[in-house]
């Protein structure tokens, strides 16, 4: 069967096909629609299929881990930066190793179009010392899934999977193998391993160091690294990932005419390297992100400066790579780009027309003349875009839950009027922790939490905050006098101002919730939002 899907639905059919039990993820772009698929897949609600959003990528990977204790195989889903989220239990399972196959997918953001920063994932695969699979097309990310968990079950380690963006958002024609049924419960013959006190921890990772040598055979014999040599001697290229793709877009017909190593599987097979360093003149290496390939080949490897690439400047060290920029770093087409007229201008992200948040950094702008302009830590979320015109409310914007960190640290430095705004989905997610840190010292911060019921940004998947944040604060020890709910519209404006700038003026922690549904929910979501919540109350 072939069927027209995305990278990320091509990733999660295989998934399902190779037999998983259960997808643990938060939403984050580019990743999100590999759990969304999962989600409305009928076949995967008839199989049971554990799918539902975490609370964050540390408690998705320890819920898979979980999973994968029992025997059965488990996927956890994050973008990039939340796998900085979920490093200490990703460092650490790779000591213990797995039972049932555990994969972990991860999809970087190379060109940031939705993301703090670029970061390669690759490396941190790299440090934990496991197996990285990175595919290079849609039917690659389909196939690759059930040899990720072949390979994760034979090695009895977790496989780290890296897609990027392109990759992810784009569709192809996808060929679907028949689907493998799902391992049964079968807890570990020794559970010292996954028990790391020092003394087993000591052992484990010195069976992980020794695993060096196998995971080295199993890149150099993998079908996905392919070394074809050409009679020309002139050039040699070396693609990993989506990068092959761009390759062979620019190759075409003529690939006989070429020598190309496609690398798809990590480490480095030294053997192939080795043929295509040794046959060709030069070596052009081509990789999305990070230059990580061409840094251990130039660094290690080359005496004679035949390696070229993000290092050297044939291709651009920051941002996507596309068919023109390899097609101009091979010479196969100069650079014929047009310019683009100064009257085609960019047009900045802005909040829906109704937003809640929009009504809660208009109070904001308000008292700003009171209380200075550079007092507003911001966090991830849709209300990211109050630092943009014609906002300009947020000052800061770092990770995941630092607004409450943050503003805390600024208020202990002595700044006055700090205020932190953050969102549902994000408080649950990492700023409960920095709110008992403040509640602990009672830190002269005001803390907005605007709550519209979802995590909005990604596409309104359900948050887990719904309904609870108030008994979350309140068990946090956040005084209940000082803990103000509001509904952020205009006709309350003046009210909320008021209500705002008497928290500032209390020198302890205050909160003031901003409870609205998301403008894009339908109706019959904000219908069952409202029953859930007096439900809970």
């Amino acid at each position: 069967m072939k069927k027209l899907v995305l990278g990320n639905e091509a990733l999660a059919q295989g998934a399902i096909d190779a037999g998983l039990s259960g997808v643990y993820a938060y939403p984050g772009t580019p990743s999100t629609e590999i759990t969304e698929y999962i989600q409305r897949s009928k076949t995967a609600k008839s199989l049971n299929i554990h799918s539902t959003w975490s609370v964050n990528e540390k408690t998705a990977m320890e819920a898979a881990l979980g999973m994968s204790y029992t025997g059965k195989r488990s996927m956890v889903v994050m973008k990039h930066v939340g796998l900085n989220v979920a490093s200490d239990v990703f460092m650490n399972m790779a000591v213990s190793g797995i039972n049932g196959g555990l994969v972990v997918v991860v999809a970087d953001d190379p060109s940031m179009h939705s993301s703090q920063n670029e970061q390669d994932s690759r490396f941190y695969g790299k440090f934990a010392m496991i197996p990285i699979l990175e595919p290079s097309n849609q039917q690659d990310a389909y196939n690759i899934m059930h040899y990720a968990f072949e390979l994760s079950e034979e090695l009895k380690l977790p496989v780290l999977i890296r897609m990027v963006t392109r990759l992810s958002h784009s569709r192809s024609g996808v060929i679907f193998k028949e689907r493998r049924t799902q391992n049964g419960i079968q807890l570990p013959v020794d559970t010292t391993r996954f028990a790391l006190i020092p003394s087993n921890a000591k052992i484990q990772f010195e069976k992980l160091v020794q695993k060096k040598k196998l995971l080295l055979k199993s890149s150099e014999n993998s079908h996905y690294n392919k070394l074809c040599l050409s009679e020309d001697r002139s050039l040699g290229i070396i693609a990993s990932g989506i990068a092959y793709n761009y390759v062979m877009e620019n190759i075409g017909e003529n690939k006989e005419f070429y020598s190309v190593l496609k690398i798809s599987q990590y480490p480095i097979p030294k053997e192939k390297v080795k043929e295509i360093y040794n046959h060709c003149d030069k070596i052009l290496v081509v990789e999305e992100g990070y230059p990580i390939i061409e840094e251990l080949l130039s660094d290690y490897f080359d005496e004679n400066g035949k390696i070229k690439g993000k290092l050297s400047g044939e291709l651009p060290l920051t941002g996507e790579l596309n068919p023109n920029t390899v097609g101009q770093a091979t010479g196969f087409f100069q650079n014929n780009t047009i310019d683009v007229p100064e009257i085609v201008q960019g047009r900045p992200p802005q909040l829906c027309d109704g937003c809640g948040h929009t009504d809660v950094f208009n109070v904001i702008n308000e008292l700003i003349p009171e209380i200075g302009n550079k007092n507003v830590f911001g966090d991830i979320g849709c209300y990211a875009l109050g630092a943009l015109p014609p906002l300009n409310s947020i000052n800061t914007l770092i990770d995941m839950g630092a607004s409450i960190t943050m503003a805390k640290g600024a208020a202990d430095a002595g700044l006055e009027n700090a205020i932190a705004v953050i969102g549902d989905s994000t408080f649950t997610h990492s700023g409960m922790t920095g709110l008992l840190d403040a509640v602990y010292e009672n830190s002269p911060i005001t803390i907005i939490i605007s709550d519209n019921s979802a995590v909005a940004m990604t596409g309104a998947q359900d948050s887990s905050a719904l309904g609870r944040i108030k008994s979350i604060c309140l068990g946090i020890g956040v005084h209940p006098e000082h803990l103000k709910m509001v509904v952020p519209l205009k006709k309350n404006h003046n009210e909320i101002v008021e209500v705002l700038r008497k928290e500032l003026n209390y020198k302890g922690v205050s909160i003031i919730i901003a409870q609205r549904a998301c403008v894009r929910l339908s109706r019959d979501k904000k219908e069952e939002i409202k029953q859930k919540i007096a439900s809970l109350n």
